[in-house]
């Protein structure tokens, strides 16, 4: 993780805790690589790893983007923090605020995480900041990959905006 941190100091490093659908997986890593994301970071247990179905939904994207494998997701998010990423978790409550155009550093991690579950406690207490996506629906959460989708390419254009790329 400290490695892709230090390679995409001014980059989109996304963090995934507990994404074990593999189509999910694929589809966030072929995301990622459109929006320009320098790695994925995913735990050891308890989440997708890179398979060949992994590889083939995220059409070979998954072969082009690093995806870090990790122990322990919090203490990678420390990690990023310390290499000057500002952490922000999606969150799909109420009081969160929404994805903001802008943030105190370039160099941003988004953490995304599982339906249903949303992140755990100790990965949500690592964030600087956690926001949620504007719903204007019934819905009450999206498809991790949607969300992450989205989440990435309103970041990408904002930080495009102010004048530097993901």
């Amino acid at each position: 993780v400290e490695q892709a941190a230090r390679q995409t100091a001014q980059s989109l490093l996304l963090f995934l805790d507990g994404i074990s659908d593999p189509h999910n997986l694929g589809a966030i890593i072929r995301t990622a690589e459109a929006a320009g994301a320098g790695a994925v970071v995913v735990t050891k247990r308890r989440s997708a790893q890179v398979t060949a179905v992994v590889a083939r939904v995220s059409a070979g994207a998954a072969l082009r983007v690093p995806v870090c494998r990790v122990a322990n997701l919090a203490q990678a998010l420390d990690e990023a923090r310390r290499s000057g990423f500002w952490l922000v978790g999606l969150d799909a409550g109420p009081d969160q605020a929404e994805l903001a155009s802008s943030y105190p550093r370039p160099a941003l991690g988004l953490v995304l995480g599982a339906e249903g579950g949303g992140l755990g406690r100790l990965v949500a207490s690592r964030c600087d900041e956690l926001v949620r996506l504007p719903m204007a629906g019934r819905a009450e959460s999206l498809n991790a990959s949607v969300a992450a989708a989205l989440a990435m390419y309103r970041v990408r254009e904002k930080a495009l905006f102010r004048g530097f790329s993901c």
